[in-house]
């Protein structure tokens, strides 16, 4: 069974445990012609770069990408970042391992999670919308891989179980939106929340790993999801075209702008509001996780990597303002405040 876990691993350890291979590279110095053996090592906490110096050559090639390997090394922080110095890599047997202990995956119910999706279709008062749903939800093989798939591959919600996170927290924030905002269509609304990011369940694959598939690669979840979801509404008799349309529309302009990949711009007041709710969840979601990556090891440290989504690092501003770990400090001040008026 796995002791050891990447979250966990602090400056001068010993490691001795089985990791996931994520990326895999020899790599050489164009300054000194050295080269050496470059890993990107993973399991369901986190990743953690990984080299080996010398005597690489026979042992990097019992491996590839995706296969589990027991290392042993030690762990050091050059740069600001920790990495492991491998002494040693033996190919692990599927016997030696659970393959759930390498993969990340959603804290919360997935059951939970997809039931929360079905009470929102059912209560869709759109017949058209209520049906073109349930085909979705309704659908084993679609339905099996909703429940799994992460939402990305690195910038948000990039876990098992991310993908159907992310929608279930967009509907949340879509009826608040709409009870604010009733001239938007809600069950509109609500139906490109589902059906906006359905392509990543073919996009992605999540076996033993995150990662783009051939058919991702070459078309983008986008075209994906445009046509799983045009199959389903023709299998629709008469299903009104009009409709048919909006629905396509909010799938092909959620990410805003031709620059982020959107083959339409939002012409729509439900395309803005799922443009703008989809952005928002996206990097609220993915602060969260550079926030919380490393909090055991972080130290005083009040900033935080650098976030990929955002392009930059973070203030832990519960360390800055005194507040973190039910710290008085912040609240102090507000008696203080409250006294004095």
């Amino acid at each position: 069974m796995k002791q050891q876990y990447v979250s966990g691993l602090k400056e001068g350890q010993v490691v001795a445990s089985p990791f996931l291979v994520r990326q895999k590279e020899i790599r050489t110095s164009p300054r000194t012609g050295k080269s050496w053996l470059e890993l990107d090592l993973s399991d369901s906490t986190g990743s953690i770069a990984a080299k080996m110096w010398d005597k690489y050559e026979a042992i990097a090639a019992t491996f590839e990408r995706d296969d589990v390997v027991i290392i042993r090394g030690r762990v050091k922080v050059y740069n600001g970042q920790r990495e492991v110095t491998l002494e040693q890599i033996i190919p692990a047997a599927e016997r030696d391992y659970e393959l759930a202990d390498f993969l990340p995956h959603t804290k919360h119910d997935v059951g939970k999670l997809f039931q929360e999706l079905q009470a929102t279709i059912g209560s869709l008062k759109n017949p058209w919308l209520k049906r073109l749903l349930a085909s979705i939800t309704d659908d084993p093989a679609i339905a099996a891989k909703l429940k799994r798939a992460p939402a990305a591959m690195t910038m948000h919600h990039a876990y098992l179980g991310g993908l159907l996170e992310h929608v279930v927290s967009l509907l949340a924030l879509a009826r608040t939106v709409g009870e604010r905002y009733p001239e938007l269509d809600l069950d509109l609304l609500l139906a490109g929340v589902v059906l906006h990011d359905i392509g990543k369940i073919e996009e992605l694959r999540y076996e033993r790993g995150i990662d783009y598939s051939t058919e991702g690669r070459l078309l983008g979840h986008i075209s994906i999801g445009s046509r799983i979801v045009a199959e389903k509404m023709r299998a629709i008799p008469d299903f009104p075209a009009p409709l048919a349309v909006a629905v396509q529309h909010l799938i092909l302009s959620h990410h805003g702008t031709h620059e982020f990949g959107s083959p339409a711009l939002p012409q729509m007041r439900e395309a803005v509001a799922l443009n703008f709710l989809d952005d928002f969840d996206s990097k609220m979601a993915s602060m969260r996780a550079t926030l919380e990556a490393g909090e055991e090891t972080a130290g005083a440290d009040e900033w935080t990597e650098r976030n990929p989504s955002l392009r930059r690092a973070l203030l832990r501003a519960d360390k800055y303002l005194g507040t973190g770990g039910g710290s008085p400090a912040g609240a102090n001040a507000a008696k203080k405040t409250a006294s004095k008026a």
